[in-house]
């Protein structure tokens, strides 16, 4: 479970990286945030949650996971409120 969870968080997180360096994002992702930025630090900021979360599980004592728990929450948080998916302003002409 944790070598899955930890290659989900690292696919993620490259995903996310390379959005911010290209500066595009596939189609349905696109669609759902604003700008690219947007998306990439977004899918950076989580995969890099879950890698912390899970390497804080697995591979430390149990106040450095806690601390690592925390910090992987803080990363969460901050992609929620500060990158969240919302759709482009558009247009309704009808």
């Amino acid at each position: 479970m944790s070598t899955a969870a930890a290659l989900i968080g690292l696919v993620l997180a490259v995903f996310g990286a390379r959005m911010l360096v290209t500066g595009t994002a596939p189609g349905m992702i696109a669609r759902s945030f604003r700008t690219p930025r947007q998306a990439g630090g977004y899918h950076l900021l989580f995969g890099t949650a879950v890698l912390v979360f899970v390497l804080g599980a697995t591979q430390l004592t149990e106040l450095a996971a806690m601390i690592a728990t925390l910090v992987a929450v803080a990363m969460v948080a901050v992609a929620v409120v500060y990158f969240r998916p919302g759709s482009r302003s558009r247009d309704h002409e009808e």
